[in-house]
């Protein structure tokens, strides 16, 4: 077992722990963009939102809101992002599925976000009508 997140949750390495219970274990990032960032993952082992079992995202999601919960609650944060990067693309770094609480503060500078810029709504509605046909 080389995953890191599988090493965490079977007790081998150890973390800060703040929600463990029989689906999910949530922990602090050790690498925290801002103060507060947590990790929330599923106890099995599934590389990414296209490979996660169904039946795990309900209560990993239920978590990141307990989560997301204590930290507004203990932290009073402007805002919190819920982030999960599938991919090298979007910057995946540990390939076990795992969702980012992050607390945000105005002005905190940190560089997830975007400028808002109008799409073309010919071309959204297309691409909508596309993946409508895929989910089914």
């Amino acid at each position: 077992m080389s995953c890191i997140f599988c090493k965490i949750i079977d007790g081998q390495i150890p973390c800060f722990n703040i929600l463990d219970d029989d689906k999910t274990l949530a922990f602090m990032d050790i690498n925290p963009v801002a103060p507060g960032h947590a990790l929330v993952v599923p106890k099995c082992h599934t590389p990414d939102i296209d490979d996660a079992p169904a039946e795990w995202l309900g209560p990993v999601m239920a978590s990141v809101s307990r989560v997301a919960g204590a930290v507004r609650d203990e932290l009073s944060p402007d805002g919190i992002n819920v982030v999960q990067a599938n991919g090298p693309g979007a910057k995946q770094s540990v390939f076990h599925i795992h969702f980012h609480v992050i607390p945000r503060h105005l002005g905190d500078n940190l560089t997830m976000n975007w400028d808002l810029q109008p799409g073309d709504m010919g071309e959204i509605g297309k691409l909508a009508e596309r993946l409508r046909a895929r989910i089914g």
